[in-house]
C-alpha cells in the first residue's frame, strides 16, 4: 500500500502583495547664488498640480515652522527659495527657471517675485543636469524666467566644457571669491504690471508720501529715507525693530500694489520697498530692500537693477538721490556694494548687467510624501 502526497506543491513562492511608496526620493541640489540659497530642482520631478507642487515645496523646505527644523530652509527668507528649473517653453531660452519664495511663518509659497540672486545659479545648474551642452571657455545660457516673462542671459566660466565654481570675483554679502557669473537682463519692463511705470507717473503721493512705482526685474515702491523718519544708512536690525515703520510702510505698499495693477497684495511679496538716500560709500545711491516684511541684510540683485533702472530715469525719487558715473549705477546696501551697467536710451532701459557669483553646496536626492503625486 503506498502513501498518496497531498501536499501543495508550487512552481514558484506567492509574492506578498506590494506596497505601496509612502516616500518618493527626488533628486535635488542645494546651490549658492548670489547672496540666497535653496534647492534646485528639475521641473519634471514636481507634482504637476499646482497646489501639490506647493505642497511638495512648503514639505522640502519644512514650513511652517520659524527654524523650518523639518526641511532645508534656513529660517530666513534669504535662505527660504526654491528654484524650478526645466525645458524651455520659450522659442529663443535654453531652459525655463520659476522662482518660489517659500514662506517661514505660515503655508504659503509665492511664484509672483523672480529672484536674481537664485538666478545666477540657474545656468551652471542647467549645464550640470544635462539641459544645456557647455562650450569650452564660456557658455551662455538663455533663461526664460516664468515669473516675469523675460528672457535673461546668462555666461558662465566654463573651461574644458566643465562649469567652473572657483575664481577670483568676490561680491559684498557672501564671503572668499568665486568665478564670475554674468547677467544681462534686455527686456525686463514691466514683467509683473506691463510698464515700466505702471501708473504713468514717475512720481506719485500715497498719503504724505512721495514714492515712485516703477517695474524693472522687480515691481517696486521706492520711497526717500527722509520723508519717512530715516537716515538711510540704517542696519536691517535697527529697522526690524522699528514696527511702526513696518506698519506704515505696509500701508502704503498695499496702495502702490492696487495702483500697479497687482490687487491686493495682502500677504505677498511683490511690490518689494526700497528705502533711498545718497551714497555714502563712493557708489551712486544708498538702498535699504524691504522684502517687505523684514530689512535684506545685503541686497536683491533684481532689487538692484530696479533701484538703478530708476536712478537713470529723470522724475524718479531716485534720479534726484543718485550720482550715477557714465552707464554704472553702483546701488550701496548694508553689506557692501552692487554695480549695475546700464544703457538707457531716453525713456527706454535697453539693457542692464551685473555679477554675481554660484556654488554648488550639495547633491543629492529629498525625501517627500509619496501622496503628493497622481500617480503614487
Amino acid at each position: 500500500m503506498s502513501l498518496i502526497d497531498v501536499s501543495p506543491t508550487f512552481s514558484q513562492p506567492i509574492a506578498a502583495p506590494e506596497k505601496p511608496a509612502r516616500q518618493r526620493k527626488v533628486s535635488c541640489v542645494l546651490m549658492r547664488g548670489g547672496t540666497s540659497r535653496g534647492p534646485f530642482l528639475l521641473e519634471e520631478d514636481l507634482p504637476r498640480d499646482e497646489a501639490a507642487r506647493d505642497q511638495f515645496l512648503l514639505t522640502v523646505m519644512g514650513s511652517p515652522h520659524p527654524l523650518q527644523i523639518d526641511g532645508l530652509g534656513g529660517a530666513n527668507s534669504l535662505t527660504s527659495k526654491v528654484a524650478i528649473v526645466g525645458r524651455p517653453s520659450h522659442p529663443q531660452a535654453d531652459v525655463d527657471y520659476l522662482f518660489a519664495q517659500v514662506a517661514i511663518d505660515r503655508a504659503a509659497v509665492d511664484t509672483g517675485p523672480n529672484c536674481g540672486n537664485m538666478l545666477s545659479a540657474v545656468g551652471p545648474f542647467a549645464i550640470e543636469a544635462g539641459l544645456v551642452e557647455a562650450q569650452d571657455g564660456e557658455t551662455t545660457v538663455r533663461i526664460f524666467n516664468r515669473n516675469t516673462k523675460s528672457l535673461v542671459e546668462a555666461t558662465i566660466q566654463t573651461p574644458g566644457g566643465e562649469v567652473a565654481y572657483d575664481g577670483d570675483t568676490m561680491i559684498d554679502g557672501v564671503a572668499g571669491s568665486a568665478a564670475p557669473i554674468r547677467l544681462s537682463f534686455g527686456d525686463a519692463a514691466g514683467g509683473k504690471t506691463g510698464a515700466l511705470f505702471p501708473t504713468g507717473q514717475r512720481r506719485e503721493m500715497i498719503e504724505d508720501v512721495a514714492v515712485t512705482l516703477i517695474d524693472y526685474a522687480m515691481p517696486m515702491m521706492l520711497v526717500r529715507a527722509d520723508a519717512i523718519g530715516l537716515a538711510g544708512d540704517e542696519t536691517p536690525a535697527q529697522i526690524d525693530a522699528n514696527t511702526a515703520l513696518f506698519t506704515r510702510l505696509e500701508r502704503l505698499r498695499r496702495e502702490a500694489g492696487r495702483r500697479m495693477g497687482l490687487g491686493d497684495v495682502t500677504g505677498r511679496v511683490i511690490p518689494k520697498i526700497g528705502i533711498l538716500s545718497p551714497a555714502r560709500h563712493g557708489g551712486a545711491i544708498t538702498s535699504r530692500y524691504l522684502v517687505p516684511d523684514t530689512c535684506h541684510r545685503a541686497h536683491s540683485a533684481t532689487g538692484a537693477l530696479c533701484v538703478a533702472a530708476a536712478a537713470r530715469l529723470e522724475g524718479t525719487i531716485a534720479f534726484d538721490i543718485a550720482t550715477p558715473k557714465g552707464d554704472a549705477v553702483t546701488v550701496e546696501h548694508p553689506s557692501g556694494q552692487i554695480a549695475v551697467a546700464m544703457q538707457v536710451d531716453g525713456e527706454r532701459v535697453l539693457r542692464a548687467e551685473l555679477v554675481r557669483t554660484a556654488r554648488r553646496i550639495f547633491e543629492g536626492r529629498v525625501l517627500v510624501p509619496a501622496s503628493l503625486y497622481d500617480d503614487h
